[in-house]
């Protein structure tokens, strides 16, 4: 037994050699091995990281996120590059700055087809992509598609009780989607970007959430739908082998600075995002992670994890080492805000993170402040630390360059009013205003809370506070021409035709080539029968180079209207082909035809001219030209079909409350039909 103990030890540390390196070899392949399951970026919309119990707020309700960052490792200190929606995706989903993917705003910009996503990274190396997301914002011809092989932007149908809802999609509706795509692609080797449109205003959570804040119960309702995404991933065997990043585009003011939404500030509010990575495993769970990360190091990460080539020059850095002990490069976290630069002509603000610091800069002012310090003890320290600005502002320089001047391309009225209703007031494109006009800070902070306030109101029907809003604003800002179109189409949509006609000639006396303003101007004069005024106002978009298609068939439809009121039928059916032949799916032939047969009596052909003209809204899904369904109502009265007249004037009444012909023509309906009781109600609203 002696003899033999020397032989027993050499064979127990062989064999405990063998297993010691065995381990370490399974440990080296498991970091090295790519994922062997999905990989999951989860985004949602404006959610600040401190409403988040798992980043110590005490008055939200997430049990999915905090079970998710139970079982992986969240980042405390992470940072957006833009507090708006579209450039901070194009950041995430590219890992570049914004002056490197040239979107700088969120309207009048698309990535351009040459950027490579990290979808189109995955692509390449057999990953199955698929992007869903789930507002206006970040529709297909952003062009944030590229390199998805699947993705999916479809939103709800238009819908008058609710004119918002369709610029978003109910998140749970897209985790219907992303399972579904899930489901039919065969592999677990796949990347799946899911965008949750929740927590961005307005906030419109169901009512199960209430006792909570509009906003808390918002990121609740996300919460919930983050929850069935785990739920399916659990069920159908892929959670523990997924890969899940969990993070947010930037958040949102609630106050803070004195902006409530988003978009102008580059503050700490509007910045800090959280950040959640669950590894498959289970791995590094419950781990915090103190060290400042930015949106951009997202995309080196999942490449590393994925064990995909890396795209050239990104500046970000993969945050694997983090997972465990390891370090990362330190790095200044570059943001900006050009939102007051290109709709308002005011200067951008940036910001730069370095440490514990935040320089925010607004042309040649500067603030510093420390962001390890409470919220609501953050002062502006630049006059104390005055050296230590000095070298943040030279990093922050050399850090942009020479940037190239960027313009905005022009965005249609409509997609403007889509933009408008999600909070993104002013006019891409605005020209600068020089430093002796611009408003300090505050100013400009409250200016743009009342005008999207004012928007609002407007939405809402509230006209007369609307005008009101509207009226004050062109008083404080007399050189915004969009201001002056504001109030002049609230007034125009209240019949306030005075009003809307003084607001149009301020509007035009700032930009005399504004098609908008000669079309509105043209409908005003024609509602108060100034048919002179109103063919010269049409006549003069005809002769502006830069009239679209659909502004010339406007023109022209407006041109037939003032030859029906001069009786001149000829011209009108001319006008009226003239409309068409710019805009196919504007019925002016088959309105200026039933007008025509309505005045000469022939009440039957009127119908049916008229029912042709509002098809075709319908097919088209715009709203049907101005008193279409004023007419036909009109001519469905004289051939004896009261009920569908009654239903053409509720609804054009529910679109239009103020239109006088439409409220008459139903208190008339009303009382022909002995209903005196709904025509004096009618008469009272």
């Amino acid at each position: 037994m002696a003899r033999s103990t020397p032989h027993t030890v050499i064979l127990v540390i062989v064999t405990l050699s063998g297993c010691l390196a065995a381990f370490g070899g399974w440990r080296f392949a498991k970091a090295s091995a790519p994922v062997n399951g999905p990989i999951v970026l989860i985004s949602i919309d404006s959610l600040r990281a401190d409403r988040l119990p798992a980043y110590g707020y005490t008055q939200g309700r997430t049990p999915a996120i905090d079970a998710l960052a139970a079982d992986g490792i969240l980042f405390e200190r992470a940072y957006a590059h833009v507090p708006q929606t579209l450039p901070a995706h194009a950041a995430l989903l590219t890992g570049r700055l914004p002056f490197e993917t040239g979107v700088r705003d969120g309207a009048g910009f698309t990535l351009p087809s040459s950027a490579r996503t990290v979808a189109g990274l995955l692509r390449d190396r057999g990953y199955a992509t698929g992007g869903i997301v789930s507002s206006f914002l970040l529709r297909k011809e952003t062009g944030l598609a590229e390199g998805f092989s699947f993705f999916d932007a479809e939103l709800p149908a238009p819908d008058a009780a609710a004119p918002d809802a369709w610029l978003m999609r109910d998140g749970a509706e897209s985790e219907k989607v992303a399972e579904n795509w899930l489901d039919s692609i065969g592999t677990s080797r796949a990347f799946l970007f899911l965008h949750i449109a929740e927590p961005h205003a307005p906030y419109t959570a169901p009512e199960r959430f209430t006792g909570l804040s509009p906003y808390d119960a918002e990121v609740a309702y996300a919460d919930e739908v983050v929850g069935r995404l785990v739920r399916y991933l659990k069920a159908h065997q892929l959670y523990d082998r997924a890969t899940i990043l969990l993070v947010s585009d930037h958040g949102e003011g609630l106050g803070d600075g004195g902006e409530q939404t988003h978009g102008l500030l580059t503050s700490d509010a509007a910045l800090h995002v959280p950040l959640i990575i669950k590894q498959p495993g289970g791995d590094g769970g419950k781990r915090r992670v103190r060290v400042p990360v930015q949106q951009i190091d997202l995309v080196p990460t999942i490449l590393a994890l994925a064990k995909a080539p890396g795209a050239g020059g990104l500046r970000g850095r993969s945050l694997i080492p983090l997972f465990g002990t390891g370090s990362i490069p330190a790095s200044p976290i570059y943001s900006e805000s050009l939102y007051a630069r290109y709709r308002f002509g005011w200067d951008a603000e940036r910001s730069l993170i370095d440490g514990r610091f935040q320089l925010v800069t607004r042309g040649a002012s500067a603030q510093l402040f420390d962001l390890e310090a409470a919220p609501a003890a953050r002062t502006n320290l630049a006059a104390a630390q005055a050296g230590l600005v000095s070298t943040m502002k030279a990093t922050l320089a050399e850090l942009v360059g020479r940037e190239a001047s960027l313009a905005a391309a022009p965005v249609t009225p409509t997609d403007r009013e889509r933009y408008e209703a999600l909070g993104y007031v002013g006019v891409p494109g605005s020209a600068p205003v020089p430093d002796a006009e611009q408003p300090d800070a505050e100013t400009q902070v409250t200016f743009v809370e009342r005008y999207r306030a004012a928007v609002q109101v407007a939405r809402s029907d509230r006209w007369r506070d609307a005008i009101d809003a509207y009226r004050t604003l062109t008083t404080e800002q007399p050189g915004m021409s969009d201001l002056w179109m504001h109030l002049a189409s609230t007034a125009a949509r209240q019949e306030r035709h005075d009003v809307a006609l003084d607001a149009y000639g301020h509007a035009l006396a700032l930009e005399p080539g504004n098609t908008a303003s000669h079309l509105g101007a043209a409908a005003s004069y024609l509602r108060v029968r100034k048919l002179d005024e109103a063919h010269s106002e049409a006549s003069a978009v005809l002769d502006i180079d830069t009239a679209d298609a659909v502004q010339k068939a406007e023109a022209h439809e407006l041109l037939a209207r003032v030859a029906l009121s001069r009786k001149d039928a000829e011209l009108a059916q001319a006008e009226a082909a003239a409309s068409e032949t710019a805009d196919p799916n504007r019925p002016v032939k088959a309105f200026v035809e039933g007008r025509l047969a309505l005045d000469q009596g022939r009440y039957a052909e009127a119908v049916e001219a008229f029912e042709r003209a509002l098809a075709t809204a319908v097919r088209t899904g715009r709203p049907p030209l101005t008193d279409l369904r004023v007419y036909a109502a009109e001519a469905l009265v004289r051939v004896e079909r009261t009920p569908d007249a009654e239903q053409l004037l509720s609804a054009e009444l529910s679109a239009f409350p103020a239109n006088v012909r439409a409220r008459a023509a139903l208190q008339a309906l009303y009382r022909a039909s002995g209903r005196s009781q709904d025509a004096a109600a009618l008469a009272q609203h």
